[in-house]
Formats: C-alpha cells, sequence, structure tokens
C-alpha cells in the first residue's frame, strides 16, 4: 500500500467512517479546518481519496496538512512512521461531536457555550441551518439564523450564512480561544409533555 492510501485509510480509522459520499469529504474539511484552520478543498480530498479520477498529482502541502491531522509533524515524518505522542495536539477525531446531517433531527435543540459566559440555545431547521432561540453575552441574538455542519466540544465553531436582523450574510467563530461545549436540550415538544 503506498503512503497515501495508507494515509487515507489512517484517517478513516480514526474517525470511524470511510469517505464514500460528497458529504464524507465536506465533513472531513470541516474537521481539518476546525483542527488547523486551514481549510483543504472537498475536491482536492476527492482527489486524494480516488473519488475524483483525474490524473491531478495532490501536492505534498495538502499531504502534510492531512499527516498534521492525524498528529505527525508532515507528510515525509508519516511515511517514516514516527510520531511523538506528547506532541500530538488533542484528537478532534476522537473529541465528542456532532455531525449535523447525521446526528440532529429538525426541531432537536442545544445549547452552546464558550468562554468568558456566553451561553446560546439554538434549534436545528434542518438542512444544516440554525435558528438562535435564546442567547447571553453573545454576538448571536434570538431570531438569527446560520449554517453549520459539524460541531466539535472543546473546539472553535465555525459558522456560516449568519443572518442578523437586516445585516447581509456572514461568517462567524464561537469559541475561538478556549472552544466551545455543547449540550443536547429537551425539545420544546418533550418540554410540552412533561409539562403535562
Amino acid at each position: 500500500m503506498d503512503s497515501i492510501k495508507r494515509l487515507c485509510s489512517e484517517i478513516e480509522t480514526a474517525i470511524h467512517h470511510q469517505l464514500t459520499t460528497p458529504k464524507d469529504f465536506d465533513t472531513l474539511r470541516e474537521m481539518v479546518f476546525s483542527r488547523l484552520h486551514i481549510l483543504i478543498s472537498a475536491t482536492t480530498l476527492k482527489r486524494i481519496w480516488g473519488y475524483l479520477s483525474d490524473g491531478v498529482t495532490p501536492r505534498r502541502g495538502t499531504l502534510d496538512i492531512l499527516a498534521q491531522y492525524l498528529g505527525y509533524a508532515d507528510f515525509a515524518t508519516f511515511e517514516g512512521g514516527s510520531h511523538n505522542d506528547d506532541e500530538l495536539p488533542s484528537s478532534p477525531i476522537m473529541a465528542r461531536r456532532i455531525d449535523v446531517d447525521d446526528q440532529l433531527q429538525q426541531g432537536d435543540t442545544i445549547r452552546l457555550s464558550w468562554q468568558p459566559g456566553r451561553v446560546c440555545d439554538v434549534v436545528y431547521e434542518g438542512n444544516r441551518q440554525f435558528r438562535v432561540v435564546a442567547s447571553q453575552n453573545t454576538r448571536l441574538k434570538a431570531g438569527d439564523t446560520f449554517k453549520c455542519g459539524l460541531i466539535i466540544d472543546n473546539e472553535p465553531l465555525y459558522i456560516d450564512g449568519l443572518v442578523s436582523g437586516n445585516n447581509k450574510p456572514t461568517a462567524y467563530v464561537c469559541g475561538k480561544k478556549s472552544g466551545i461545549h455543547y449540550e443536547p436540550l429537551p425539545s420544546e415538544m418533550e418540554n410540552n409533555c412533561q409539562n403535562l
């Protein structure tokens, strides 16, 4: 098995999921960005995995980024098969996370919190779209909407298409320094049933 195939295999092993659909590559792109703050296009990932076969050879820098995602210094170190566990960043692939497409149902409510003292309750509206229902000490306000595909505990939350009032859609990062924490909340329907 050549080194690139082995790299792909180790990433799939680490995230406990084979990359076989366009959505899988979008999710990996977001996971890499969340950890390393470097954006790799989903098309590039598809080429590396052989999902697209257009004969383009991946750049060494891209392979370095994927190796770093696994905790190696670069692709050459990965090929050599050695890394120092003491130097590995905490692994996002082992962290608690929500893959929005696979794990949320329309109407699910999540509480997001981050330092200093910021709290935001959001409801999932489908198609990666969330609506803010309550907030405290944050720029996000009740009624705001945004898109997000992946929520990772203890990592910054990267949201896109944030619409607040009459402002144009924008990108926003919650918990840039310390990461966010999330917890599912009972849905409104469950609350109504409990109150009967």
